[in-house]
Protein backbone atom coordinates (compact mmCIF):
# COMPACT_ATOMS: atom_id res chain seq x y z
CA UNK A 1 0.00 0.00 0.00
CA UNK A 2 1.33 3.53 -0.99
CA UNK A 3 2.19 5.74 1.76
CA UNK A 4 -0.13 9.38 1.73
CA UNK A 5 1.60 11.71 0.58
CA UNK A 6 3.65 14.16 2.35
CA UNK A 7 2.63 17.63 3.01
CA UNK A 8 5.55 20.52 2.61
CA UNK A 9 5.22 23.87 3.58
CA UNK A 10 7.94 26.50 2.17
CA UNK A 11 9.84 28.09 4.97
CA UNK A 12 8.90 25.50 7.62
CA UNK A 13 11.34 23.37 10.27
CA UNK A 14 10.55 19.67 10.75
CA UNK A 15 12.13 16.88 13.39
CA UNK A 16 13.58 14.08 11.79
CA UNK A 17 13.76 11.31 14.48
CA UNK A 18 15.13 8.01 14.33
CA UNK A 19 16.15 4.94 16.49
CA UNK A 20 18.02 1.72 16.71
CA UNK A 21 14.95 -1.46 16.35
CA UNK A 22 14.29 -2.14 19.91
CA UNK A 23 16.14 1.19 21.24
CA UNK A 24 19.45 -0.64 20.50
CA UNK A 25 22.88 1.71 20.57
CA UNK A 26 23.05 2.83 16.49
CA UNK A 27 26.19 4.95 17.64
CA UNK A 28 28.78 2.86 19.51
CA UNK A 29 32.51 4.61 18.86
CA UNK A 30 33.38 7.95 18.08
CA UNK A 31 33.58 6.97 14.57
CA UNK A 32 30.09 6.30 13.97
CA UNK A 33 29.06 9.52 15.37
CA UNK A 34 31.63 11.11 13.03
CA UNK A 35 30.56 8.87 10.11
CA UNK A 36 27.03 10.38 10.30
CA UNK A 37 27.69 13.72 10.48
CA UNK A 38 30.11 13.58 7.64
CA UNK A 39 26.61 11.96 5.88
CA UNK A 40 24.20 15.24 7.15
CA UNK A 41 26.95 17.46 5.72
CA UNK A 42 26.71 15.65 2.10
CA UNK A 43 23.07 15.79 2.70
CA UNK A 44 23.86 19.68 3.28
CA UNK A 45 26.10 20.25 0.02
CA UNK A 46 23.57 17.75 -2.02
CA UNK A 47 20.44 18.58 -1.64
CA UNK A 48 20.49 21.97 0.14
CA UNK A 49 19.30 21.16 2.88
CA UNK A 50 19.55 23.37 5.73
CA UNK A 51 20.51 21.95 9.32
CA UNK A 52 19.38 24.27 12.33
CA UNK A 53 20.19 22.07 15.11
CA UNK A 54 21.08 18.27 15.82
CA UNK A 55 21.77 16.14 18.51
CA UNK A 56 22.94 12.35 18.14
CA UNK A 57 22.33 9.96 21.29
CA UNK A 58 23.93 6.17 21.63
CA UNK A 59 20.73 5.04 20.12
CA UNK A 60 18.91 7.89 18.26
CA UNK A 61 19.39 11.09 16.98
CA UNK A 62 17.36 14.55 16.26
CA UNK A 63 17.61 16.92 13.73
CA UNK A 64 16.24 19.91 13.22
CA UNK A 65 15.86 20.87 9.47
Amino acid sequence: MPRTARLEYEGAFYHVMNRGRGRQRIFDTDDDYQAFLETVVEAHHRFNLQIHAYCLMGNHYHLLV
